[in-house]
């Protein structure tokens, strides 16, 4: 084995199995450097991508607060219209009844004009 290695042919074929692994050492190297500089690069994108996804979570939160608030400003003045239009019909209801308490002729079969008129007005 020795006597191969120390003959012509056996020394080239040890130089070429170091070139050899000198050539896969350095592609590792290469390799390894690659990968990490990769590494650190989508690192860098995925910590801007979960940024990107935090400030749209962000905004729309924002816009649903928003848009509930709208959604009950409008809400609380159509409640406010609906107890107005309420008062209104009660004052109405309270002065026709008033009135129709008042009607000299409340006890008779047959409708007079301020009865009909008093009907008219809750049509």
């Amino acid at each position: 084995m020795i006597a191969f290695i120390l003959s012509p042919i056996g020394r080239r074929v040890v130089g070429a199995l170091a070139a050899l692994v000198l050539l896969l050492a350095a592609y590792a190297y290469v390799d390894n450097r690659g990968y990490a500089r990769a590494e650190a690069h989508y690192k860098g994108v995925i910590a801007a991508e979960h940024a990107a996804a935090a400030t749209a979570r962000d905004a729309e939160t924002e816009r649903q607060v928003a848009a509930n608030n709208a959604a009950k400003a409008r809400e609380a003045e159509r409640i406010a219209e609906m107890q107005a239009a309420n008062e209104d019909l009660q004052s109405q209801i309270e002065e026709l009844q008033r009135e129709a308490s008042q009607d000299p002729d409340a006890g008779r079969v047959v409708l007079g004009a301020p009865s009909v008129q008093r009907i008219n007005k809750v049509r």
